[in-house]
C-alpha cells in the first residue's frame, strides 16, 4: 500500500485554488470535492476511503455531448506530452492567454472540461511590460521561465528537450512598415527554434499562430524548413473552428457558384482571419484547391464599382449579414446603391482561383463587426449562411484551436493541413501590396499551383 506520504504527493495541488488542478480532477480523477477544497479519491462504491459517515460522495457532475477533435484519438497514455512555449508578449486576452493558458490549465466549453495531455514545461516572453501576466503563470504552473528560445527548447541542456513548440508572435511593441503591417518577429524567432532542431539532429511538432509572416518570402522560408526537417507544422485562425450559427459546413466535392466571407477591421489583422474562414470554406469545392492566380484589394467606390461590374455578389453579404445577432437584417433584394450608401468605405478581396472559380471577402467598415460567411450552392435554390460565434469571455474558438493543435502534439500528423494557412499568407501579402498599389490586379503565379487536400470536416455546429 502507498504510504500517506506517497498519497499526499498523488494529490498535490488539486487544491480549487488552481484551476488546472481542478479540471485535471474533474476530467481524469475519479474522486469527490471536500469542503476545505480538497480532491479527495472515491472508493469503487462512489463513498470516501478515509472518512466517516457523516460525509458522503456529492452526485457526479455530467458531461455535455461537446465533441473536440482529440475524441478521435486513442485514450491518453504514456508520458504526457512536454511542450516549449515561446511568444512576444503575454497579457489577459493576449493570443498568447488565448492559447498557451489553455495548454497551460485546461479549458471549459459549455461545462465540458479537457485538460490537454501536454504540460508547458517553459516559457519564453520577448517583451515583458507591466501588463504581463507570463511570469506569473510560469510561477505558479511550474514552468521554466526563459531568457532565450533555445533555452525553451533545450530546457538549459545541449539539445531539444520538448516534445512540441507553440510560437504565438501576436502582441507587442513592433514596428509597422509602408504598407501598414506591422512587423512580427515570427521567421526570426522560427529561425531560433530550427537551430535548435538542427543542432539536435531530431525536431518536433511547431504550431505557428495566425498566418506564417507579413512577408511572402518569409513564409516560403518557413515552410522549407519543415519540409526539410520533416517536422510536423500547423498555423492559422481561430475563425474557422468557432460555433457556426447556424450549423454550415460542406463535404468535399460541393458545387459553389459563389462565396463570400465578412469580416471587420483592419487590412492585415483581421483581413487574415476574414481570407482564412472564407478559404476553410471554398477549399472544399469540387476538384479541391488548386491555387490562386490573382487577386485584388478594392476600396470604396471602387469595391462597389466592382460588385456592379459581377467581380463579387451583394446578394452573398446580405445573406452573411442576416445571421449576425443584434446586427439590423438587410431586406433581400437591397439595391447595390442602397448598400453602398450604408458602407461606402468597405473593403473588397477578390479572390482568382487557378481553376476559374473566384470568391472574395468584404472588410466592413459600418454594418458589422463579426466574421460570417454565405455561398450559393449549386442546385440550391437559395443561398447558404452562417455566423462564426467569437463568444466571450469563454472564447470558445481558441479552445477549439487549442485542441486542434493538440491533435498534432500527440498524433504527429496535423489536424487540418498548413497549405491552407500557407495559401492564406500569400494571398494576403499580395493582397497588400494591391492595396498599397491603388488596387491594382496583383498576379500571383508563385501561388497558381500551392494547391492542398482539405482535411475530413470537423466543425463546432450547433
Amino acid at each position: 500500500m502507498r504510504s500517506e506520504s506517497e498519497r499526499g504527493e498523488k494529490w498535490e495541488g488539486l487544491i480549487l485554488g488552481s484551476r488546472r488542478g481542478f479540471l485535471q480532477s474533474s476530467c481524469s480523477v475519479p474522486g469527490v470535492l471536500l469542503g476545505l477544497g480538497v480532491v479527495r479519491p472515491a472508493d469503487a462504491t462512489g463513498r470516501l476511503s478515509t472518512v466517516d459517515d457523516f460525509v458522503t460522495a456529492s452526485q457526479p457532475r455530467p458531461e455535455p455531448k461537446i465533441v473536440f477533435p482529440t475524441d478521435a484519438l486513442p485514450p491518453p497514455s504514456g508520458p504526457r506530452k512536454k511542450i516549449a512555449a515561446i511568444t512576444t508578449s503575454y497579457f489577459k486576452y493576449s493570443h498568447a492567454d488565448d492559447i498557451i493558458t489553455k495548454f497551460l490549465e485546461g479549458y471549459a466549453v459549455f461545462g465540458r472540461t479537457h485538460l490537454p495531455h501536454c504540460d508547458v514545461v517553459s516559457l519564453y516572453v520577448e517583451q515583458t511590460p507591466d501588463t504581463d501576466i507570463g511570469r506569473g503563470m510560469a510561477a505558479r504552473y511550474r514552468a521554466r521561465w526563459c531568457d532565450t528560445p533555445t533555452e525553451a527548447l533545450t530546457l538549459g541542456g545541449d539539445s531539444l528537450a520538448v516534445d512540441g513548440v507553440l510560437l504565438v508572435a501576436e502582441h507587442g511593441d513592433y514596428p509597422f512598415n509602408a504598407k501598414g503591417q506591422q512587423l512580427y518577429p515570427r521567421r526570426r524567432l522560427f529561425e531560433q527554434i530550427v537551430k535548435v532542431f538542427d543542432h539536435s539532429g531530431r525536431a518536433a511538432p511547431v504550431y505557428n499562430d495566425k498566418h506564417f509572416s507579413y512577408s511572402w518570402a518569409d513564409a516560403v522560408w518557413m515552410r522549407e524548413q519543415s519540409l526539410r526537417l520533416r517536422f510536423p507544422m500547423m498555423a492559422g485562425s481561430s475563425v474557422p473552428v468557432a460555433w457556426r450559427r447556424p450549423g454550415l459546413a460542406f463535404q468535399r466535392g460541393v458545387k459553389l457558384k459563389a462565396a463570400l466571407a465578412v469580416g471587420f477591421s483592419g487590412l492585415e489583422v483581421y483581413g487574415f482571419h476574414t481570407l482564412e474562414l472564407l478559404q476553410a470554406f471554398v477549399e472544399k469545392r469540387a476538384g479541391g484547391e488548386t491555387g490562386i492566380r490573382a487577386v485584388q484589394c478594392l476600396m470604396g467606390d471602387a469595391a462597389w464599382d466592382a460588385a456592379g461590374a459581377g467581380r463579387w455578389r451583394p446578394d452573398l453579404l446580405v445573406e452573411a449579414i442576416r445571421h449576425v445577432p443584434g446586427v439590423p437584417a438587410l431586406p433581400p433584394g437591397l439595391g447595390l446603391g442602397s448598400l453602398r450608401s450604408l458602407d461606402p468605405d468597405a473593403i473588397v478581396f477578390v479572390i482568382d482561383h487557378a481553376d476559374g472559380f473566384t470568391s472574395a471577402a468584404y472588410l466592413s467598415r459600418k454594418l458589422v463587426n463579426e466574421f460570417a460567411f454565405a455561398a450559393e450552392v449549386d442546385g440550391r435554390a437559395h443561398p447558404v449562411g452562417t455566423w462564426a460565434e467569437l463568444n466571450k469571455p469563454q472564447r470558445d474558438h481558441f479552445s477549439f484551436l487549442c485542441n486542434h493543435i493538440e491533435v498534432m502534439f500527440r498524433s504527429g500528423k496535423p489536424s487540418y493541413p498548413v497549405e491552407r494557412t500557407y495559401l492564406v499568407t500569400g494571398a494576403l501579402a499580395a493582397l497588400v501590396d494591391s492595396h498599397a498599389q491603388h488596387g491594382r490586379r496583383i498576379e500571383t503565379p508563385h501561388l497558381a499551383r500551392v494547391g492542398y487536400t482539405p482535411a475530413e470536416e470537423w466543425t463546432a455546429a450547433s
